[in-house]
C-alpha cells in the first residue's frame, strides 16, 4: 500500500548490525523465524501492516504465525529500527526507520507518498520561535486526501494502480 522510499538507509547490513547488538545486549533468543521476519521487514520499502509482513514472509516460512510477527515488529519498534504509524484506516504500519519525511495519504484507496520539502521544515522552525521559542524535537506531517483518482478526475491517475501490476 505504501509508496517506495528512498529516505531510508539502502544498506541493510548497517540495520542487521544494530539488529543484532540489540538481540544480544538484551539476551534475547535468536530463532530462525524471528530472523526471517527481521530480513523480510528491513527489505520492504512500503509502509507495512502486520498482515502484509506475515504474508511476506510465509512465502519462505509458511508456519510463522501472527503473534511472532507482532511480537518481532515490537521488538525493531523497540530497537529503534522501525516506526509504527497509524493512517488512519484503523491498522497500524510499520515502516524501517530512515531519514525524516512527511506523508501525504489518499483516504480511499490507501496510497501513501512520502515527501520531504525544506521550506514546510523552515515554516514548522518559524512558526515555533514565533510561539514562544518552542524547540521542536519530532514532529509528524500527514496530509490526508483523495488521489485524483479517487477523486473523481476522469483523467486521474493512481500511482496505487501501477504498483499492483
Amino acid at each position: 500500500m505504501g509508496e517506495r522510499s528512498d529516505f531510508r538507509p539502502n544498506d541493510t547490513g548497517e540495520l542487521k548490525e544494530r539488529w543484532r547488538s540489540y538481540i544480544q545486549d538484551r539476551r534475547l533468543n535468536t530463532t530462525a523465524q524471528r530472523e526471517a521476519i527481521v530480513e523480510q521487514f528491513l527489505r520492504t520499502r512500503d509502509h507495512v501492516s502486520i498482515d502484509e509482513l506475515l504474508t511476506k514472509v510465509r512465502k519462505r516460512h509458511p508456519k510463522v504465525g501472527y503473534a511472532t510477527v507482532y511480537r518481532t515488529l515490537k521488538l525493531l519498534v523497540d530497537s529503534g529500527l522501525a516506526v509504527e504509524r497509524q493512517f488512519g484506516d484503523g491498522q497500524a504500519r510499520y515502516e524501517v526507520v530512515g531519514d525524516h519525511h512527511d506523508h501525504l495519504i489518499c483516504v480511499k484507496c490507501g496510497l501513501i507518498l512520502e515527501f520531504e520539502d525544506d521550506e514546510i521544515e523552515r515554516l514548522q522552525d518559524r512558526i515555533a520561535e514565533r510561539l514562544g521559542s518552542f524547540t521542536v524535537l519530532r514532529h509528524r506531517h500527514e496530509l490526508y486526501g483523495l488521489c485524483p483518482k479517487s477523486a473523481g478526475d476522469p483523467n486521474g491517475y493512481c500511482p496505487n494502480e501501477q504498483r499492483k501490476k
